[in-house]
């Protein structure tokens, strides 16, 4: 059965507050990023009213075999458990954010949106926040448990097997930058380079200078442009599953409904046998592992 789009996944500033006068809002607060993964305490200094934080690296990953990648997905059951803890309630309008271009709560949103949560992601995040004049609050929020229940659906991934046939049958696209893409940047995986096939598009193509999202027709053809085909069957992958999310939100927004390949390039480099292709084009050169 094919995805049903919600009108859209993001939600504007003006927007929140306007819906937050109407009705409870359950905010979440990612702020997560490589170099910086511990949000906690920037959370504390300031976030929005009444925003949970949120682990990305507790909550919204288990831990896992290495085989797995570095950011295997939870458990839709300790999920739910965590989106109690958030104070989430069944019907609730839930909003997440973060201050990296919407990067770490597009995982939130990717891993609930599918379940029966009705979220969306800030567009601009807690800089267009911010620019916008909005108040902000500092410490910590713990509100009463939730009672939302979770269907246990496939959030919408790819299996390893479908995303080495994505090339042939569809698109692969891989959301990381080029110099990762190339195999010409220090990784912490076993090898560098790209799955065979797949077509460079870093996430933030799609992020204007202000850090909300290029319009739909804009995202369209930010992929054309990078000789996709959008009404393709598309297949994402990243580093490890984070950016890629964030690339699923981007397309949503054009209603172009991607699937992810959960372990990404963390998990393809550690399996046995998978070939891997090296350089600035799709196949590149390939060498088989």
């Amino acid at each position: 059965m094919a995805f049903a789009f919600p009108p859209t996944p993001l939600i504007g500033v003006a927007d929140l507050a306007r819906v937050r006068e109407q009705q409870p809002v359950r905010i979440l607060d990612v702020r997560w990023r490589l170099d910086r993964p511990e949000g906690r305490p920037a959370y504390l200094a300031g976030h929005l009213p009444g925003a949970v934080y949120v682990d990305l690296e507790q909550e919204l990953t288990r831990p896992g075999h290495p085989e797995e990648g570095r950011h295997p997905l939870p458990h839709v059951a300790d999920l739910q458990e965590a989106a109690r803890r958030w104070g989430v309630r069944g019907g609730d309008v839930v909003v997440a954010y973060d201050d990296n271009d919407g990067v770490a709560a597009a995982r939130a949103w990717w891993l609930l949106r599918r379940r029966g949560v009705d979220i969306r992601v800030l567009d601009g995040g807690l800089r267009a926040w911010i620019e916008d004049g909005q108040l902000l609050e500092g410490g910590d929020v713990r509100p009463p448990a939730g009672d939302v229940v979770l269907a246990d659906d496939d959030p919408g991934t790819a299996t390893i097997e479908q995303t080495a046939r994505a090339p042939q049958e569809g698109v692969l696209i891989d959301a990381r930058a080029p110099l990762h893409y190339r195999g010409a940047a220090p990784t912490p995986d076993p090898s560098a380079g790209h799955i065979p096939g797949a077509i460079n598009v870093p996430t933030l193509a799609y992020v204007a200078a202000d850090g909300r999202l290029r319009p739909p027709d804009e995202v369209r053809r930010t992929l054309t442009d990078a000789g996709a085909d959008p009404d393709a069957q598309v297949v994402v992958y990243c580093s490890s599953g984070i950016a890629a999310a964030h690339t699923t939100l981007a397309l949503a927004s054009a209603r172009i409904d991607a699937r992810l390949f959960p372990g990404s390039w963390s998990r393809w480099s550690r399996s046995r046998g998978r070939p891997v292709a090296v350089g600035p084009t799709p196949w590149g050169e390939v060498f088989a592992r």
